[in-house]
């Protein structure tokens, strides 16, 4: 057993992993179903984050608004979100209500009523949700960008989906997709915290009973095909123009990975990054700007982005394009490469010390097919990197010939 780490498979293929941490007095849980935009055709696209909704307006059991009450009156909290990848639906509480939230989950995740009067209503909500994307140009530019650097492939899909394909939905296609994905097999069940392993799979074993059946999906499969380098703009009226450049990546399972995370901190990940004392620091020419990175079961994405004036958008095109060509170049220097790494190291075991965040490293472990990781081995791989590596990855990523840009707002 590391660092408290159990993991048991159930009868039906059902993962439950757990986390101890004693010295504290509550409790993460979390249900993690493989369901996302990478399981949906386009004329699916967004009907996972629409049941994601939907299970949240009652089950056999409960009303909706006893769902939200039952944990909130014990202090706790019920939560959900919808990936590219996965729908996961969580709960936090003290140690001593695990299976009330057990029990809250079970009912959520296998129960739901699916009404089409409770359908007209939630889809009104998620056609409100696309509507305040497309009202925040600085979340829309990176759907955008999205859906031009991976073209046809679900990971350009837009997670919430389109206004016409929401608005196509009937109930009967939520209960095929309910039933297709939301069964023992295709399920990660995880929990850190005060809790003990093998009561808590007892009672997951209990409550997940009646998710018997089907047949597990994997989340690999969808390897991309490589991407071709763009530049668009897209018009839009704003007081802000939005830049976004990025390029495919490898996948969650690619020792490079911590690499890729140290040069994108060195390059654009805090205010003693490259991109933000060049960009913001030196020449004003934005309040944000940042480099990202997101990893997915068979690639990732690596980028930058910016948000400026319109009146400063090409110099600021111009700036990172320059530093883009800096670091694929020249790399880092080994000064930076040692601060970034205690950067990280830091912020790995800062974030450990919440049960919610360790809840999420556990599911990731099961969902990537990726060994649970001590502390000390998890920094250990940071500080093993080396420049030479950061360096071939920067040549090879952050080549400004090989990025797809995007910029959103006015033309003119």
């Amino acid at each position: 057993m590391i660092d408290g780490f159990q993991r048991t498979e159930l009868p039906g293929g059902l993962i439950v992993l757990t986390e101890a941490m004693p010295g504290i007095r509550s409790a993460s849980l979390g249900v993690w179903v493989r369901a996302g935009s990478v399981t949906e055709s386009p004329a699916e696209m967004g009907i996972s984050h629409l049941l994601e909704h939907m299970v949240f307006k009652g089950t056999r059991e409960r009303s909706a608004k006893d769902l939200a009450l039952v944990l909130e009156r014990l202090g706790g909290s019920l939560d959900a979100y919808t990936t590219r990848e996965h729908t996961s639906f969580q709960a936090r509480v003290l140690d001593t209500d695990v299976d009330v939230a057990l029990d809250v989950l079970g009912d959520l995740v296998l129960e739901p009523m699916l009404r089409t009067a409770d359908l007209e209503l939630e889809r009104e909500v998620v056609l409100e949700e696309i509507a305040t994307v497309e009202d925040t140009p600085d979340d829309l530019v990176f759907d955008l960008h999205a859906e031009r650097m991976w073209g046809a492939h679900p990971y350009g899909y837009s997670i919430l989906g389109t206004r016409e394909t929401v608005s196509g939905f009937t109930v009967d296609d939520l209960k095929r997709v309910h039933g297709d994905r939301y069964h023992r097999g295709n399920m990660v069940i995880a929990g850190a915290g005060h809790i003990d392993h093998d009561r808590f799979v007892e009672q997951v074993d209990s409550v997940f009973m009646a998710g018997a059946g089907g047949v597990p999906r994997s989340l690999n499969g969808h390897t991309p095909p490589s991407a071709t380098p763009s530049r668009e703009c897209v018009s839009r009226a704003s007081a802000q123009t939005h830049i976004v450049w990025g390029t495919p990546t490898f996948g969650q399972g690619d020792p490079r990975r911590f690499a890729l995370v140290l040069l994108s901190n060195a390059f654009g990940g805090g205010m003693s990054s490259r991109l933000f004392q060049r960009v913001r620091e030196e020449l004003g020419l934005a309040y944000a700007v940042f480099a990202y990175q997101s990893f997915y079961a068979d690639a990732g994405v690596s980028g930058v982005y910016v948000g400026t004036r319109p009146e400063s958008a090409d110099r600021a095109e111009a700036v990172v394009g320059e530093e883009l060509a800096k670091l694929a170049a020249d790399g880092i220097t080994q000064e930076e490469l040692d601060d970034v790494k205690g950067q990280v190291k830091g912020q790995i075991v800062l974030s450990l010390e919440s049960s919610n965040a360790r809840l999420h490293r556990l599911a990731g472990t099961e969902l990537y097919n990726e060994p649970f990781r001590s502390m000390d081995e998890i920094t250990a791989l940071v500080d093993a990197v080396s420049l030479d590596e950061v360096a071939a990855l920067a040549a090879e990523i952050f080549t400004p010939d090989r990025q797809s840009l995007l910029r959103l707002g006015p033309t003119h």
